[in-house]
């Protein structure tokens, strides 16, 4: 079983401003990323995944905005396939409200959030009530943490230390910090060692292989490797792309006397059952 626990569903360009078009010229060093999402180029590059959750996202500080209802469509459009995650951004008002219709209105099973990019932190008091809500209702929270190429969104939110304080307040979520955390690895696998429900996802690493076989190392030396989630983050990868990726990592250091990275962990990785870590029936 593969489970790719961090996709995209959204209408490029619609669901962006214009800022953030411009801006996405910087996500890959000196490739520029066609942000379309279309199911079936998903699946071209997925051919060996299983189930697949999905997500738009709401950050009005960065110029993205893509309303529940559609992610609710597009789940609908594929349910053997896809699970859908609602977004929110708590610097707008309804936010609330919107939580509560995305998840018992329109079925989502889970919270993305974007607090670098919508310019909140993650631990504010003033979202109790939705760490609240996600602990009675079982919702796993998925955050964007790590680097960004949008200059207006402030690093400081998207430290995974933070993550450390909510987990302390609300240890019964379960919660993923995306992307590892980079280039904050170090914080992400501290705190997901720390806390047993707290994971991260590997997604869009892949092509920055040597950044990566660093930050795996760091997983290894920790033991934390079952603290990792499969994930994708298409349209920026494809799932094919990160696996096969993945596998080779040691490749770059043959001949060399650096350490191998467990082939057997990346393997177990590769294959986690997620839905069954973050309670979510299939």
């Amino acid at each position: 079983m593969i489970i790719d626990v961090h996709s995209h569903a959204w209408q490029y360009p619609a669901h962006f401003n214009d800022s953030f078009q411009l801006q996405a010229r910087r996500a890959r060093a000196g490739v520029e990323v066609d942000l379309t999402v279309r199911y079936e180029e998903y699946m071209a590059g997925a051919t060996q995944v299983d189930r697949t959750i999905v997500f738009g996202g709401k950050a009005k500080l960065s110029g993205l905005w893509v309303d529940d209802h559609y992610v609710a469509e597009y789940v609908a459009a594929y349910p053997n396939t896809l699970i859908g995650f609602l977004s929110l951004d708590p610097t707008q008002d309804g936010w609330q409200h919107e939580m509560v219709d995305g998840h018992q209105k329109l079925g989502l099973r889970g919270i993305k959030l974007m607090s670098m990019y919508a310019g909140f932190q993650p631990d504010d008091t003033r979202l109790d009530s939705l760490w609240t809500y996600a602990t009675q209702h079982s919702l796993p929270v998925l955050l964007h943490t790590g680097t960004t190429f949008i200059a207006q969104a402030p690093l400081e939110y998207t430290l995974p230390r933070h993550l450390d304080r909510v987990a302390i307040r609300f240890p019964e979520v379960k919660i993923i910090m995306a992307h590892l955390g980079h280039p904050y690895e170090h914080e992400c696998v501290a705190v997901i060692r720390k806390h047993p429900n707290v994971y991260s996802d590997i997604s869009a690493l892949h092509y920055r292989p040597f950044q990566l076989y660093h930050s795996l190392m760091l997983v290894q030396e920790y033991g934390v490797w079952n603290k990792l989630l499969f994930g994708s983050d298409y349209p920026f990868t494809t799932v094919d792309a990160s696996i096969d990726a993945l596998r080779r990592l040691n490749d770059q250091v043959e001949g060399s006397q650096l350490p191998r990275l467990d082939a057997a962990e990346i393997e177990a990785l590769i294959h986690r059952d997620s839905l069954a870590i973050l309670r979510i029936d299939g």
